[in-house]
């Protein structure tokens, strides 16, 4: 084998088609590292265009086996390893060039086009794709080559596809560069280093992947370090490690002090280290020290001298300052590392003499505001990382540390919400689908706590969820009630939508299954019991709709501006500055699946604004990637779209029915292809939290649950419930068992435990929601468990539910929470069991293959 460093557009320049072998696995890079690889692009063309001589980032390696040489075709190679690289820059051109079509740039469309994806010569078969995936991924992958309507399709092609058509249109938005999208294609064509791994012709191919891909654990960056350091202390080597090193890695352990180690170069000014690129700058700071083991002793001291103040991070109570210690502690129950390093930096300051503990403990405050408020605002997390990172070579040093950092963090490009945007939030924003749910309680908390109670709620103890006062599925009587608020052509479910995930309405409680949607008489009750005072203030209302809801949002946004002040000067947007809520409608327009719609509502409830001001602004701007997707609330094209003069654009129900959506003969779209709010949340990576499935419960709950989802069926669903039952036994039958949600409607989950009895395997088909007469197929949580984590096996279960009459689940789904009505088991319970017979089947063979 030989091997190379390479260029992607050297790689695949001449005549050559890469094929993944079908031994391989399906296309499986999801958001998290897709972003991470265009964070590391947009890295490389600020430094493009800011004439910063910037070394090639090292994306990875991909091994080839020379395949097939037939005359007058294309050389072929087969991709041993890598494919997730190839596929995902491959797709990353793809929304490249379309994105270049619709700027009207043909020259460019043609030159990517031509130059990286296709083999212009080789039309008329297969020898046309310079790449060729899987047969699995070939139809959704060719969709986005050529371009068809279907390339925004569900799957992880699909997605990847999107994810770049959106942060290319964003980011171009957001740059003052004319250069801005031709310096993106110099960086993906010429600055992504890759090593090309050339086997033999005759090499087997599949005992190389299979050698590859069963390798043992490799050495961690900080390993490497350690080896590297105690070659350089011949003499001192043991002392060193004995006193040193040996104790600052048992009390880390492998990961901390792999972070540590990182932090370490961050906190020195190296803020653009990558925690890939840890051993490679260490190695080059400490290379000159290279003879003088005094100097190495020293610079090992150091690191294990801010490993202790980094344990006062992870662990706050070992801090001696009680004002620090709080702070500390405070961001530790927020989670996440992002404020680690600038934490790390002021602890350095206050050890080393250069400010005071209390003085710390306040910039700290500053953080957990920056941070707090950003959340509630729903501010892009986009570049916060870096941020932080900058922060420690950044801060001003002729200024108290606390002044300091507030001055940092409040920079306009940094996004530090001012009180009228944070005031704006709590009144509009769902806050319910903010950030992870433990800082949601957080925020929760830290209220509740600004009353002061004279005895005050042992947290730690207590077992508190987040409350939706208006419930997320209320009963009638909570619509008529709303009834009475409504504006003009707005019903009370739309209203609803509006209101029922945002900070007004939600509260903290104990006796989540005891509230849940009952009348607002039965909760005030409760909640009059309850020992914390945001409830008790609640409990005092005579009734709950939108004029409380939005005056408690006051109420709490006066709060919040007290316990987590603003900005240095309260710094507003530039007058210029466009309102987040827009590049969050476009996110998620540009999110959507082909095949799927949704309404300017949703949108609304989304981004926190209102249908008409949703309307409005796309009217205004009608070229937004997915504007013709968004409908009225009964799934008609709005009578006010129009694309921009001169456009040649197909109609838009043409362009939806060439997607995938289906319309009736009035030109409504069909209901089952129409992505909810919460929907479009999903696919923005937003927590939308929703029951979930977990491990057998006790004996006593699960038996008291079971009785109780029992009753709702047959009180709610009379005609279904025999089949429903019947199903149940027959999936107990075949090895599964039954678990049971904790809310009022007590939903059940049919489990099965697919793993073995060292390492479980959970896997669940779908929930049943006896009261909302609704059955949701969990193809969301489906995808990350194997067998069905394969596009092809979840492909399959949806194609085996939709033949049963009454069962019609859109294929853009695939990665969502899609829904049939429970009267489905009226007639048909029999075909449910025969799809769920071969949903066991599938998951045995599974395990046994994995045994």
């Amino acid at each position: 084998m030989r091997a190379q460093e390479i260029t992607f557009l050297k790689l695949i320049q001449g005549e050559k088609q890469f094929q993944v072998p079908l031994y391989q696995r399906t296309y499986s890079w999801g958001r998290d590292q897709l972003q991470r690889l265009w964070e590391d692009v947009c890295e490389l063309v600020d430094q493009h265009l800011s004439g910063e001589l910037s070394a090639p980032h090292f994306l990875g390696s991909v091994v080839l086996a020379p395949g097939q040489l037939q005359a007058g075709g294309v050389q072929k190679w087969l991709v041993v390893d890598g494919q997730q690289r190839l596929t995902t820059l491959m797709l990353a051109f793809a929304a490249l060039r379309d994105h270049l079509r619709e700027q009207g740039d043909e020259r460019g469309t043609d030159r990517v086009h031509r130059q990286i994806l296709v083999n212009e010569f080789h039309q008329k078969n297969l020898d046309h794709y310079r790449l060729l995936p899987t047969q699995a991924d070939r139809e959704a992958y060719t969709a986005c080559v050529e371009s068809t309507p279907q390339a925004s399709g569900s799957g992880n092609i699909g997605s990847a596809y999107r994810f770049f058509r959106g942060v290319l249109s964003e980011a171009q938005e957001a740059s003052d560069s004319e250069r801005w999208v031709e310096t993106v294609e110099t960086v993906l064509k010429d600055l992504l280093s890759i090593v090309e791994i050339t086997a033999e012709s005759g090499d087997n191919v599949y005992r190389i992947f299979e050698s590859i891909n069963n390798t043992g654990v490799g050495l961690s960056q900080s390993d490497l370090l350690r080896n590297y350091v105690f070659m350089l202390l011949p003499t001192r080597g043991e002392l060193v490690y004995r006193q040193l090193w040996l104790p600052m890695q048992q009390s880390l352990g492998p990961k901390n002090l792999e972070h540590l180690v990182w932090l370490d170069l961050i906190v020195r000014g190296h803020h653009k280290t990558k925690q890939s690129e840890i051993y490679r700058e260490q190695q080059k700071r400490l290379q000159p020290l290279a003879g003088d083991e005094d100097a190495l002793q020293g610079q090992i001291a150091q690191l294990a001298e801010r490993g202790q103040r980094f344990l006062r991070i992870l662990e706050p109570h070992r801090e001696p300052s009680a004002t620090l210690r709080a702070a500390l502690e405070r961001l530790a129950a927020w989670g996440g590392q992002t404020h680690h390093p600038l934490a790390l930096h002021l602890l350095d300051l206050v050890d080393e003499g250069h400010t005071t503990a209390d003085d710390a403990a306040e910039a700290l405050g500053h953080v957990e505001s920056y941070l707090v408020r950003r959340l509630i605002c729903q501010t892009p997390t986009t570049g916060l990382n870096r941020i932080f990172m900058e922060a420690p070579k950044e801060l001003e040093t002729d200024r108290s540390a606390s002044e300091a950092v507030q001055r940092f963090l409040s920079g306009r490009r940094r996004r530090w919400p001012s009180d009228e945007e944070l005031h704006s939030a709590i009144r509009s924003k769902p806050f319910y689908w903010g950030g992870r749910p433990p800082q949601r309680s957080f925020i929760l908390r830290r209220l509740e706590e600004s009353y002061r109670p004279t005895e005050p709620v042992d947290f730690e103890r207590a077992s508190l969820s987040v409350e939706h006062v208006l419930p997320q599925r209320p009963a009638q009587a909570w619509f008529d009630l709303l009834a009475d608020e409504t504006e003009d052509g707005q019903s009370p479910q739309e209203l609803h939508d509006l209101l029922v995930h945002t900070l007004g309405n939600l509260t903290l409680t104990g006796d989540n299954s005891k509230l849940s949607n009952h009348p607002f008489q039965r909760k005030q009750q409760i909640l009059e019991s309850s020992a914390l005072r945001m409830n008790l203030e609640i409990a005092s209302s005579e009734r709950w709709g939108k004029a409380e809801i939005m005056d408690r949002a006051d109420q709490l946004s006066e709060r919040a501006k007290a316990l987590w002040p603003g900005p240095v000067g309260g710094v507003k947007p530039a007058a210029s500055e466009e309102w987040p809520g827009w590049a969050e409608l476009r996110g998620a327009l540009v999110a959507m699946p082909s095949g799927t719609w949704t309404t300017y509502g949703d949108v609304a409830e989304l981004i926190g604004s209102h249908p008409v001001p949703v309307g409005a602004y796309l009217a205004s701007n009608s070229a937004v990637i997915g504007a013709y997707r968004v409908l009225t609330a009964d799934g008609k094209i709005s009578a006010s779209f129009r694309w921009p003069e001169g456009s040649n654009r197909r109609p838009p129900q043409e362009l939806l029915a060439r997607e995938g959506v289906r319309f009736d003969p009035s030109g409504r779209a069909h209901r089952s292809q129409r992505l909810t709010a919460a929907e479009l949340a999903t696919l923005l990576g937003k927590d939308v939290a929703q029951s979930t499935a977990h491990g057998p419960l006790p004996d006593d709950k699960n038996a008291e649950a079971a009785a109780r989802f029992r009753t709702q069926l047959q009180e709610s669903s009379p005609q279904a419930a025999p089949g429903v039952l019947v199903t149940l036994d027959f999936w107990r039958g075949q090895g599964g068992y039954l678990n049971y949600g904790q809310h009022e409607e007590t939903s059940c989950f049919p489990m099965l435990d697919a793993g073995t009895s060292h390492r479980p395997h959970l896997l669940w088909p779908f929930a049943i929601y006896p009261v909302s007469g609704t059955v949701e197929v969990v193809f969301q949580y489906l995808k990350e468990r194997a067998p069905f984590d394969d596009t092809e096996q979840r492909l399959e279960f949806l194609h085996r539910l939709n033949k049963i009459d009454g069962i019609d689940l859109p294929e853009a789904k695939l990665e969502l929470r899609p829904s049939f009505p429970l009267g489905v088991f009226t007639d048909h319970g029999d075909a449910v069991c025969e799809v769920l017979d071969w949903f066991v089947h599938t998951a045995a063979l599974d395990l046994a293959r994995r045994a």
